[in-house]
């Protein structure tokens, strides 16, 4: 199982061809990446919006269905991990630097530039609030669950090797174990490289921003931000070597807690009752308005860069991240039935990430307006990544507030990096739960090079755009995952319903036995007294 595969040398090899490519030409890459960006935001852009609402559906299907029973292992097998230690690494894998960093950026942005709305009116703010909840609610983890859950199902409950192309075997059989299933895995490592390369980047660019925010005579730039990359890069390296049980859980942990203490600080010490409002609010309109921002292409609105810009930028973003973080999930998910499954990964961080975005996007518009408009000047000025310690800066302890944030980047920095490497060795090597340490060790450095590369030559922007690129083919993967899943799902029941009917026979059969004997037993004392 830990024997390298030819996903290995073959990933190993494109991922340094295009380094190299990135470090010798940079302008060919931004040119050649950036017209493929293009092309597939406009041409397929609709085809995002419906797989992803596709996989919500399925999902949803999936919970309420009669499979929903099914144990993602054997049937006496209980969960590895409590519940709280489970929705940490949910937390963290799915959703992360990310989510610190646009809390408090995202929502400024759509409240100034609101889709079929009036920049900074009371309608621009519900609406910044509502898609901030749409782009990081139940869309992003439902498509983290079916890859999750098809990889949990094959791997723990029918003994596949815990790679993508396993779970289509269902589809097309021993095809996988060939070139087929080779390419299918490829794919896979290149969504998961550039997936969280561009994490690293927006991570990179807010520690950045944090220390440049506290300590005057450190500089704000693409030098300091690469320096930033080598430093997580040694630590992520050094988590590594300790397994998932060690540094992977303990770094998860405490990221959950720095990020509810971080939360409820700012709960506490901001416009509570105005953000306890907007929570209930935005979370009724979000559910009210859910079918109609799934669907909207733009079509009649004129919005369309809007929607390029963030629908279809996000929901290319969580398919390329989702190789890694459903293999992720996966891992730590055996022994829980699909139904708890399900409504774990998608409804408890979905609610999470709300008050999320409540607390931290809520307090960010009312502070602007308190400071006429200063938040969104200074974060437009200097950057996203200033948004949040700007923010912070305007309440009590500001400066133990400010490092406390800092820290929480770094370590979900360092978990991120930390849990991507061990999913591209999962991947390189079989489906190895546990895989080597120097195959770890490899994709963690051509991560890092990865990321130093399209942040040095092309910024965030040539991070996101290798991402969109990235997601397309894998978007295709996800839809076959489907179709399969529910094949084997079927035909599982279908043997149970088969092995109960059996069984089922069986017990009649003992039934009428017993009443046989029971009639020629009382035949028999008739006869004795006779």
């Amino acid at each position: 199982m830990r024997k390298l595969t030819p996903v290995f040398y073959i990933s190993f090899f494109i991922a340094f061809v295009f380094i190299l490519w990135g470090a010798i030409a940079p302008d060919n890459v931004n040119e050649v990446l950036g017209s493929m960006q293009s092309f597939i935001s406009k041409q397929f852009g609709w085809f995002y919006l419906l797989s992803a609402t596709a996989f919500v559906i399925f999902a949803i299907y999936l919970i309420f269905s009669p499979f929903g029973k099914i144990k993602l292992g054997k049937p006496d097998e209980k969960p590895e991990y409590g519940y709280f230690t489970w929705f940490a690494f949910l937390f963290t894998a799915g959703m992360g630097i990310g989510l610190v960093f646009w809390g408090v950026a995202e929502p400024l942005y759509h409240y100034y530039g609101p889709p079929s709305a009036e920049p900074q009116s009371n309608a621009a703010a519900a609406a910044a609030l509502r898609y901030s909840f749409f782009h990081w609610g139940i869309h992003p983890w439902a498509i983290y669950a079916i890859v999750a859950l098809s990889l949990a199902y094959f791997k723990f409950r029918h003994d596949a090797p815990g790679v993508v192309s396993a779970s289509l075997r269902p589809l097309f059989g021993n095809k996988m174990d060939g070139p087929y299933g080779t390419a299918v895995d490829v794919i896979v490592v290149f969504a998961t490289i550039f997936g969280v390369a561009t994490s690293l980047g927006f991570g990179a660019a807010q520690v950045t921003g944090g220390l440049s925010f506290t300590f005057d005579f450190i500089s704000n730039n693409i030098v300091t931000q690469l320096i930033i990359i080598a430093i997580i890069t040694v630590l992520y390296l050094f988590s590594a070597g300790t397994g998932l049980n060690r540094g992977i859980r303990i770094l998860s942990m405490t990221n959950i807690v720095l990020a509810i203490g971080l939360m409820l600080f700012l709960l506490a010490v901001g416009p509570t009752v105005y953000v306890l409002d907007v929570f209930t609010t935005t979370l009724g309109s979000y559910i009210q308005n859910l079918p109609s921002m799934s669907f909207n292409t733009a079509a009649f609105s004129g919005d369309r860069a809007w929607l390029e810009n963030w629908t279809i930028f996000y929901w290319a973003w969580w398919i390329a991240w989702s190789p890694f973080v459903g293999t992720f999930i996966a891992r730590v998910s055996r022994g829980r039935t699909i139904r708890e499954f399900m409504l774990g990964v998608i409804a408890v961080p979905t609610l999470f990430g709300a008050l999320w975005f409540s607390v931290f996007g809520g307090t960010g518009i009312s502070i602007n307006s308190l400071m006429g408009g200063g938040l969104y000047e200074i974060m437009s000025n200097q950057g996203d990544e200033f948004a949040l310690f700007t923010l912070l800066n305007e309440f009590p302890l500001s400066g133990f507030m400010v490092t406390l944030a800092i820290l929480l980047i770094i370590s979900f920095f360092v978990t991120s990096a930390d849990s991507a490497t061990f999913v591209l060795g999962m991947q390189t090597t079989n489906g190895s739960l546990n895989p080597p340490v120097s195959v770890k060790m490899v994709w963690g450095a051509i991560q890092s090079s990865s990321a130093a590369v399209l942040l040095y030559f092309g910024g965030l922007g040539g991070l996101e755009t290798a991402m969109i690129i990235a997601a397309l083919p894998f978007t295709f993967i996800m839809l076959l995952m489907v179709i399969s899943i529910l094949k084997s799902l079927k035909s599982e029941r279908s043997i149970i319903h088969s092995d109960k009917a059996v069984l089922q026979a069986e017990r009649n059969k003992l039934r009428e036995e017993k009443e046989r004997l029971k009639k020629e037993k009382e035949e028999l004392k008739k006869k004795v007294k006779k």
